[in-house]
């Protein structure tokens, strides 16, 4: 969609300096940025990068010049960014088909405008919002719920029960609703707890490729609305996580922890049973939270076991001194001077 840079700003509401007739028709990196590109500039370090760009127009923050460039102003560049990118560029509409090779149970309620790709199977009871998209090779068990414009990417499996909000995308592979990992043991065996509960998945959510929720064992897992999920992503029964939180690849939320909002999880960290980390708490990358244990309201943390950052930052430097440490005492411990 080819756009001025004056209905940009105007659909910002920001103010422009410049051409405010010059065409803009997608978005890009200033090194490959073409005349007609958008680009951002949110640091100054990065000036002569948007300078040296072919781009025509650039979005910057206040009281940024930029010679032979149109810029618009705002608050935040690479927000504006993003907003400008959804509107440049809108998501092409599918057609609303079903392909012949779908196998659809009788009583599965399709909504309007949707479209089913080849080899999908839906089963009994199954309930599909308007204009939802689910792609080649998907299995949406009995029982399922989707809310309107979800997008289902390929092989992704709906185990029965699952229930997605409104806009909810699933990247290629993810599972939601499979069993949790929940054993008893007793009479010198180990005996599977009931895995009978659901998935329910908030409005605007997005999970990545090859990510796995698990159901609840009698309840339900929940995932809020406008959450965040990464790829190789595990969440085992009963876990909450809060709205508009945000998990990184390799995480692992272990059985009946929760997340409250606007939580942060750093890559490859993992949660012990029960944890709960409180609303805007950042739990940095590879970091482990013990069972049961709580991270407080907007409190940082990192290691193994976690801990407020500060005191990782602190500890890390005395490991990094072992080695002279140990060094200096081996000198002492054989009379000779240290260094």
């Amino acid at each position: 969609m080819i756009r001025t840079a004056g209905e940009l700003a105007e659909y910002l509401g920001a103010k422009i300096d410049g051409d405010a007739r010059a065409q803009i028709s997608g978005v890009a990196a200033p090194e490959r940025a073409r005349a007609g590109d958008l680009i951002y500039l949110d640091s100054p370090r990065h000036q002569q990068r948007a300078a040296d760009s072919a781009a025509t127009c650039v979005l910057v923050r206040s009281g940024t010049r930029l010679a032979g460039k149109t810029t618009i102003e705002v608050s935040e560049p690479k927000f504006a960014f993003v907003k400008a990118a959804h509107w440049l560029l809108p998501e092409p509409a599918r057609a609303a088909a079903i392909h012949p090779t779908a196998i659809i149970a009788p009583d599965a309620k399709v909504g309007e405008r949707v479209s089913i790709g080849p080899y999908v199977v839906i089963e009994e009871d199954a309930e599909i919002g308007a204009g939802s998209v689910i792609e080649a090779f998907c299995f949406l068990g009995r029982g399922t719920r989707l809310g309107e414009n979800c997008r289902l990417h390929p092989h992704v499996t709906l185990y029965a029960g699952s229930r997605l909000g409104r806009r909810v995308e699933l990247h290629a592979g993810a599972v939601i609703g499979s069993d949790g990992f929940g054993y008893v043991f007793g009479e010198g065996r180990h005996w599977k707890f009931p895995q009978i509960g659901t998935v329910e998945i908030g409005d605007d959510v997005e999970i990545g490729s090859n990510t796995a929720v698990d159901r609840g064992s009698l309840e339900a897992t929940q995932i809020g609305k406008g959450v965040k999920i990464d790829n190789l992503v595990q969440i085992a029964h009963n876990v909450q996580i809060g709205e508009h939180s945000v998990l990184a690849a390799q995480t692992g939320i272990s059985g009946s922890s929760t997340l409250g909002k606007h939580v942060l999880i750093g890559g490859q960290a993992g949660m012990g049973d029960h944890a709960h980390i409180e609303d805007g708490a950042i739990v940095g990358g590879q970091a482990g939270i013990l069972p049961g244990k709580i991270v407080r309201r907007g409190q940082i943390v990192w290691g193994t076991p976690a801990r407020a950052l500060e005191k990782f930052k602190e500890q890390h430097v005395s490991l990094a001194r072992l080695p002279q440490l140990a060094e200096r005492i081996r000198r002492l411990e054989e009379g000779k001077p240290s260094r």
